[in-house]
């Protein structure tokens, strides 16, 4: 069994930290575009809970004097505070169902807003390719998913039940002096004595509810990865080390789920025994009033009810302990997820690249650029080189590291380095990497670009198709250009390679990179590609390891180890390198 991360030994504490978060994520929802109609919510939600708790203390005085009717005989009263019973019970039905109602639409809305908030974060920032790099973050669509729906919902209910404990302990707080200010100190007392046992007993909860939801996500994790492998496992035969790893996963999460229930069964024993002294106390220190005759009868079941509806809001911590050890660990990841969001938007401390649009070249300036590894090694540098419109270069050389940063570079995706990037606007630019990125859908849907649906039919893209060599049998019909399908299943390499070339052709780019995708098209597709590029005019940047073809290539760019670089013109051209 793989050992625990040493920060789980710590795991997330029930401390101000949990509350800050929870401060701070409330008050940004409320001062969000949509905190106008959350507000109206909540104070129908406070309105609501008004009119409950008031219901509430006027049914305990309703059974009081029904009870008492009962214990007299009196006939009429008994008539009469069974019909005011029955209009109680109908108001506060009409009120509790608008209360729950109002609550689902307000926890609704914030997590509408706050799972779009945190998803744009995600996308825009390309913080899932960070996160991914760094593995500063563990299961961030787990954070984004569930507990997004999580802390939404059990924040609500939190803040709803605050509110509503302080109400109730303000209306019943008077109910239970006025029949025995003995009683009401009673309730305070037991009430302070259980929570602190109470926590003192499920702490471990805390820390253990954080890992389970890790546990629980690097299963899920496991089991995607086999599906999404199942081809190469299955070839490799490397199903033995697969069948390893997950019962590994399943020993963890079941070991930590089994502390879990240890945890829960210590802290039944003493809740349930809790619940039950409940019923027994009133009982106790109001009959010996009503056997004196100082009280009526009907006040023996006003004051259970008024005991049990006061412990209840002091008692939140008790009732409510499992629920907020686990909001405790939802609330940290969360925050950690924020926290490692704000620090990828500054871009932690290391040194960027500078870009800058508006030239119709690509031009590097002073670029340098580090591996991301321990010794951030120099990989490219002061590469200083201008790409001018129509010219096809070759990007080889002996250091993939080298070729890999400088693609992902020019693509945007910031690597650690120093120097500047003056491209073409985004729009005038296509990069297709080496793995290519079909998702589900049809073929117009993937090549088709958006806004251009009923400029390009489908003659346009058979013609395009027989231009660069994409046939194949999945595709024969119209029907099969509008037929959703899973293309890295139905597509082999080469023609999802193809099909990622044609969208980039629809969409008409000034310069076009390719990484490795000469080599995967093969010859003939590769010649039919590079033909219907430089028919278009289009500039056209190619990673590769192969040698240059004068044929196809007007100069190549060659990166060394170390960093060191050299241009080579293959055919007589103005010189690109900058000076």
């Amino acid at each position: 069994m793989a050992s625990p991360d040493p920060k789980e030994a710590h795991g997330p504490k029930l401390k101000r930290q949990t509350y800050q978060r929870m401060k701070h994520s409330i008050r940004v929802f409320l001062t969000s575009p949509a905190g106008g109609r959350a507000k109206a919510l909540l104070a129908a939600l406070l309105a609501c809970m008004f009119c409950i708790n008031g219901m509430n203390v006027l049914n305990s005085y309703v059974g009081r004097y029904f009870m008492s009717a009962i214990e007299k005989r009196d006939m009429a009263g008994f008539v009469h505070y069974a019909w005011l019973y029955v209009a109680v019970f109908a108001g506060s039905t009409v009120v509790a169902v608008f209360y729950r109602f109002a609550e689902e639409r307000l926890g609704l809305l914030w997590r509408d807003w706050l799972t779009h908030r945190i998803v744009g974060l995600y996308v825009d920032q390309r913080l899932y390719l960070r996160f991914e790099e760094s593995g500063a973050l563990t299961n961030p669509d787990q954070r984004m998913t569930e507990d997004v729906k999580q802390l939404t919902v059990i924040t609500l209910s939190f803040l709803l039940l605050i509110l509503n404990g302080t109400m109730t302990a303000v209306s019943f707080s008077g109910v239970l002096w006025s029949i025995s200010p003995k009683l009401f100190a009673v309730a305070v007392l037991y009430a302070a004595a259980g929570s602190a046992l109470t926590i003192f007993l499920g702490r471990p909860l805390i820390r253990l509810n954080y890992q389970q939801s890790d546990r629980e996500a690097d299963f899920r994790s496991e089991l995607i990865g086999m599906r999404e492998n199942a081809e190469g496992i299955a070839v490799t035969g490397n199903q033995q080390t697969i069948r390893h790893r997950l019962m590994s996963r399943i020993d963890q999460l079941v070991a930590n789920f089994r502390k879990i229930t240890e945890i829960n069964r210590n802290l039944n024993f003493f809740t349930t025994g809790y619940n039950y002294m409940i019923q027994l106390i009133p009982a106790l220190i109001v009959a010996p009033l009503f056997i004196q005759g100082k009280v009526e009868f009907g006040v023996i079941g006003q004051s259970a009810m008024a005991f049990a509806t006061l412990l209840a809001a002091f008692s939140l911590i008790i009732t409510q302990f499992q629920a907020i050890s686990s909001y405790a660990s939802v609330v940290t990841r969360l925050g950690e997820f924020v926290e490692a969001t704000e620090c990828a938007g500054l871009a932690c401390d290391a040194p960027l690249v500078e870009y800058a649009t508006g030239s119709d070249r690509f031009i590097y300036s002073r670029l340098t650029l580090h591996a991301a590894d321990k010794e951030h090694t120099l990989v490219v540098q002061d590469l200083s080189v201008a790409l001018t419109p129509g010219l096809r270069v070759l990007v080889n050389g002996p250091s993939q590291t080298a070729r890999v940063a400088l693609f992902r570079t020019s693509a945007g995706v910031q690597v650690e380095g120093t120097g500047s990037i003056v491209r073409p606007p985004v729009e005038k630019l296509a990069f297709l990497p080496g793995r290519p990125y079909l998702p589900p859908g049809s073929v117009r849907d993937l090549v088709v670009p958006a806004g251009s649906e009923e400029k390009v039919d489908n003659k346009d893209l058979w013609r395009l198709f027989d231009e660069i060599g994409l046939t194949s049998s999945k595709m024969k019909s119209d029907e099969d250009l509008t037929t959703p399908h899973h293309w890295e299943d139905r597509l082999s390499i080469p023609k999802q390679h193809l099909l990622s070339i044609a969208r980039a052709l629809l969409a008409d780019p000034e310069y076009i990179f390719l990484d490795h995708i000469e080599t995967s098209l093969g010859e003939h597709h590769a010649t039919m590609a590079f033909a219907a590029l430089r028919a278009r005019g289009i500039t056209c940047i190619s990673f590769e390891e192969r040698e240059p073809d004068p044929a196809r290539h007007d100069a190549v760019l060659e990166l060394h180890e170390g960093g060191s670089w050299k241009w080579i013109e293959l055919r007589s051209s103005p010189p690109r390198v900058i000076s």
